[in-house]
């Protein structure tokens, strides 16, 4: 019969670590970090019950909570109180943002395809030229573009919020791709010479895959953007029933007839959702495109 033995000597064991903080200090830092949690999370957390009281009890009291009042009356309002339903309004909020994600996947990348692994003339001035419009403020540019639109007979249409973003009018995303096109081993292009692959063949077929990551990045700001677009859509849209969910939200309150805050509160919960679901489902992908740029 033989039996095992253990050395325990050779046995490591991993010192502990002690906490040197005094407890006292520990717990006002945990204190300050849940009053800030609690302060940024209460605007939702009132906004979400109360789209559950009474209109009378809303703008009455300062706690979230709906209480024994609580009714779906604000949901059901506010769906048809603005004359259409108001998916109609999503509708059109996820047409506009589809042609934007689209525009702006298309012309940013290639864009930037071409300042990352092309040569040409005045390609230095003409980058130095783009990343100068990060720093032009967009009211500069919007009675020029008004006009323009206007004289193209495009205004209370939403191509004023699409064609530029098929331009690559966005220096920001073509920046980003452009740290992450660099990223990318010089011998890919070169083994794709060799098989008899172009420009376009590499863009398309080598750097759009391996750029997924900075695609997704461009594609949920560009989402998130357009979907919060106010001003824009308010500049360009008049007709009711081509307004985006911000413009039918601020619909809710008429200064000189009664508001209807329960339907607007209501609304508003609901406005959030694809939001939060579009960066759920793409959040991977988004860390990874911004931990990666500009990383060699």
């Amino acid at each position: 019969m033989t039996t095992s033995t253990i050395d325990v000597g050779r046995v490591r064991t991993r010192p502990k670590v002690k906490n040197t903080k005094p407890l006292w200090r520990r717990i006002v830092k945990h204190g300050v970090l849940i009053l800030g949690a609690v302060l940024m999370i209460y605007p939702l957390l009132w906004m979400f019950g109360s789209s559950f009281k009474p209109e009378s009890q809303i703008l009455g009291t300062a706690n979230p909570f709906p209480g024994k009042g609580a009714n779906l009356k604000g949901y059901i309002s506010g769906w048809s109180a603005l004359g259409f339903p108001f998916w109609r309004y999503f509708l059109n909020s996820f047409i506009i943002c589809a042609l934007c994600i689209v525009g702006n996947l298309l012309s940013c990348s290639l864009a930037a395809f071409a300042f990352a692994r092309l040569e040409f003339r005045f390609k230095g001035k003409m980058f130095a030229i783009m990343m100068g419009t990060i720093i032009l403020p967009f009211h500069v540019l919007v009675v020029p573009q008004f006009v323009l639109f206007r004289t193209m007979g495009m205004v209370d249409t939403i191509l004023p919020l699409v064609v530029p973003k098929f331009l690559a009018v966005d220096a920001f995303f073509i920046f980003l791709m452009i740290q992450f096109m660099r990223n990318v081993p010089r011998e890919l292009d070169e083994a794709a010479a060799l098989d008899g692959c172009g420009p376009l063949g590499l863009y398309w077929r080598i750097m759009m895959p391996l750029c997924l990551p900075a695609l997704a990045t461009t594609a949920i700001f560009t989402f998130i953007f357009t979907y919060n677009d106010f001003f824009s859509q308010l500049l360009y849209l008049s007709d009711t029933s081509k307004f985006t969910v911000p413009l039918a939200l601020r619909s809710f309150i008429d200064n000189t007839a009664t508001s209807n805050y329960a339907g607007l509160l209501a609304m508003s919960t609901l406005a959030l959702l694809p939001v939060i679901g579009f960066f759920l489902v793409f959040q991977k992908l988004l860390v990874e495109g911004i931990a990666t740029t500009g990383i060699k």
